[in-house]
């Protein structure tokens, strides 16, 4: 059976898994753990678990359970003293406290969604992400980097505190799988923090599996302001150590202008920039259709408005594998 290995944000990570998983597939999710907002963050702050939220969204996303399970580990407490919580995000940091270790609490939990496939956290070390500001100001943590609303470009550092090593076992997805696909996900909240854990550029260099990289649908204006499709190659590179990618996987379609219209203050879509480079792959797909969102909050819904349609993405992969394209 054919090993695929995804690298990505939990909501990238999420719409990847759903469209492989109708396959048949050796499929692995390796997630980071620099998640620090909203429920999980104080789970993190006041249990001392590891971020359970982007954990949860995969184990969902490979999920054979019925749709009432995957509800349940979505479903987000709306009053009293869990009023945030996601029931998926207690139910983890439950099992990581029961069992001792989280690795363990991942693996029990994929065995109540009879999972298909596994989960592996990226590093087992509590992490926290650190971004350095032109002006000397730190921003500490995933949270506060995403939530800022002034330009992040020409940053000074991006690093993880305490440096943390890979977890063997996402090491060894790597270097075993058939494919690699990198991305989609925030880019300097999802996908560099991946490769700021000791090991895994390395790993990533030297696998002998297909690597993709599929670029994100749009720009956030703060963070990624401008930025082209060669934009985001070339900050990669600067964390992974090398331009590894096969190739490159990129959305020519836009959505309706109303939508458009209505991320315009905070997004923009990315330009690609890479037209003569032949690694890349232009096609359609951005999800038209109404699809089971990632999370039951009404701010992920929002976010979720243009997406990538799970079953386009998947698509395009096979053909990868099957050296179609």
């Amino acid at each position: 059976m054919r090993k695929v290995v995804t690298l990505g944000g939990g909501t990238g990570n999420f719409t990847v898994l759903r469209g492989l998983k109708k396959y048949d597939l050796d499929l692995s999710a390796i997630v980071s753990m620099a998640d620090d907002g909203g429920s999980t963050g104080i789970l993190r702050d006041e249990l001392g678990v590891l971020p359970p939220g982007d954990v949860r969204q995969c184990l969902v996303a490979l999920s054979d359970s019925s749709r009432l399970m995957r509800s349940l580990m979505n479903y987000r407490f709306e009053n009293g003293c869990l009023q945030g919580h996601s029931f998926g995000n207690l139910l983890l940091s439950a099992l990581e406290k029961v069992t001792g270790s989280f690795e363990k609490a991942v693996e029990e939990a994929g065995k109540i969604l009879s999972i298909k496939g596994k989960v592996i956290p990226v590093t087992t070390n509590p992490v926290r992400l650190q971004m350095l500001l032109p002006n000397g100001k730190i921003l500490r943590g995933e949270s506060e980097i995403l939530m800022s609303k002034k330009s992040l470009v020409g940053f000074q550092s991006l690093y993880l505190e305490p440096f943390p090593k890979a977890n063997p076992h996402a090491i060894d997805e790597i270097l075993n799988a058939d494919l690699v696909v990198f991305g989609p996900g925030g880019l300097y909240t999802s996908l560099i923090p991946l490769l700021l854990v000791e090991g895994v550029g390395k790993a990533l260099r030297e696998t002998k599996a297909k690597k993709v990289f599929v670029l994100n649908l749009m720009n956030k204006k703060a963070q990624t302001p401008n930025f082209k499709a060669n934009s985001y190659l070339q900050e990669i590179k600067k964390f992974m150590g090398k331009d590894v990618f096969d190739y490159i996987l990129i959305n020519n379609a836009r959505p309706d202008q109303e939508l458009i219209f209505k991320y315009s203050e905070e997004s923009e879509f990315i330009d690609n920039d890479l037209v003569k480079d032949s690694r890349v792959l232009e096609t359609d797909l951005i999800d038209k259709e109404s699809a089971e969102y990632s999370s039951s909050d009404a701010l992920a819904k929002t976010r979720a408005l243009i997406r990538h349609d799970p079953k386009k993405l998947a698509i395009v992969l096979m053909n990868i594998m099957d050296e179609k394209c």
